[in-house]
């Protein structure tokens, strides 16, 4: 028999429709007892089945404020001040009321139909404190899973025999946020090319403005070249200098490394087709420069064991997640880099800084994780914003499967030892 023929699956449908629509109601307005009693059985993060709104999404949305030339809800109110007096009351409300939803579990990036974010929908009313709300929540959050991601894999290496036998037998295995999200992309048809090993095997296609995958996504692509010729002026303020770039790609900022005088010049660079494509371009035979070939994870400790110095590093890599750049920093920075010396600044270090650039609050999550993560490691960092034109409408996007930047700032990083 059918479940979704009995009619116990249709009321209990019903009641999970009328539960979702109740906290929905609750959560718009501002309600945080009735959200209180709501939520005791049920989870902050169900989801109208039409807008895909979430209660935060319902939350923030319920704040828009009226149009110019609109009618005004001034609620039999005609003063100002008192209007005044009631926007701001409705806006602590709300505010209170997200804080209680993330205190509840809420999720801050889910998308609604219309691909918004409860950080994306409180930035387009201009929401600015419900923004920093949310964009808080997503730097716990994010932080949290890195903590348990690392925990995991602490627990998978004291792992007993027994234990391993158990799994084998059963066909489980345990897995970490990563490998999950991958299971997932791959079980829906979602594109999982840019995982570096799939990265690395794959077939590239150069022209004279981008070097795209066998699965259409940008791996470079020369609109970037503003960024980086303005990085590579603050990482080598004068000729003469020692340094080492980690991800070759079209040689853009190596390009302008060169044009630099450096006194070395060391490149990393996995891919077979770029290191071919090098080749062919005569980079092997640049006086100074030294192409190391292979993932930086295997060449960067040799480098450290040589006791290789650089006055300035750079680091762009293609289909790494977030942690390499952070494993990069923290743990072989330290041991490559110049260090302050007298009154010397000491060596620099700078980064693409491209994480989650698709959307603004994504973008703004992350700026504040990896200063966080920056200054732990024992570094200053220095932004200098740089504005970015529209690439959907100049076209760069064309032909592209994914596009990594959809922002006007681009925020460069400049990072040097703490003194």
């Amino acid at each position: 028999m059918d479940p979704t023929t009995d009619p116990a699956f249709s009321v209990a449908l019903d009641e999970t429709a009328l539960t979702t629509q109740s906290i929905l109601l609750a959560a718009a307005h501002h309600d945080i007892p009735a959200l209180r009693d709501l939520l005791r059985n049920t989870s902050a993060n169900v989801q109208d089945a039409e807008t895909g709104f979430t209660p935060l999404h319902a939350a923030i949305a319920a704040c828009e404020p009226y149009e110019e030339g609109g009618p005004k809800p001034t609620n039999g109110h005609t003063n100002d001040d008192e209007e005044s007096e009631e926007r701001k009351n409705e806006l602590d409300a709300a505010a209170r009321t997200v804080k209680f939803l993330f205190q509840n579990g809420a999720i801050w990036n889910d998308l609604d139909s219309k691909n918004e974010t409860p950080g994306c929908v409180a930035r387009r009313l201009g929401l600015s404190e419900m923004y920093e709300i949310v964009v808080d929540a997503g730097v716990r959050a994010e932080l949290l899973l890195a903590r348990l991601d690392q925990y995991q894999i602490l627990g998978d290496q004291g792992d007993s025999e027994e234990e391993e036998e158990e799994e084998e037998d059963d066909g489980k295995e345990v897995q970490s946020a990563e490998a999950v999200v991958e299971v997932e992309d791959q079980t829906n048809g979602e594109d999982v090319s840019t995982t570096n090993p799939n990265y690395l095997a794959s077939q590239l296609t150069f022209t004279e403005t981008r070097i795209l995958d066998d699965s259409a996504n940008g791996v470079m692509m020369a609109w970037e070249t503003t960024l980086m010729k303005r990085s590579a002026e603050l990482l080598l303020p004068s000729s003469g200098l020692r340094v080492l770039n980690i991800g070759h790609g079209m040689g853009i900022i190596d390009g302008i490394f060169q044009s630099l005088n450096p006194s070395a010049h060391h490149v990393v660079e996995a891919h077979p087709d770029v290191l071919k494509r090098m080749k062919e371009e005569g980079w092997y035979e640049k006086p100074g420069l030294v192409v190391h070939e292979g993932r930086w994870q295997d060449v960067v400790p040799a480098l450290v064991e040589k006791g290789e110095i650089f006055d300035a590093i750079y680091f762009d890599t293609f289909a790494e997640e977030y942690k390499a750049l952070k494993e990069f920093f923290t743990e072989h920075v330290i041991g490559l880099l110049a260090p302050k010396e007298g009154s010397g600044e000491g060596g620099r270090f700078g980064f693409f800084n491209g994480m989650g650039a698709d959307r603004q609050v994504c973008y703004d999550v992350y700026h504040k994780i990896v200063e966080m993560e920056l200054f732990e490691a024992g570094f200053d960092v220095e932004w200098e914003e740089i504005a970015v034109p529209d690439l959907q409408d100049s076209g760069e996007w064309e032909g592209v499967k994914r596009s990594y930047w959809a922002l006007d700032k681009y925020r460069l990083p400049t990072c040097t030892f703490i003194g």
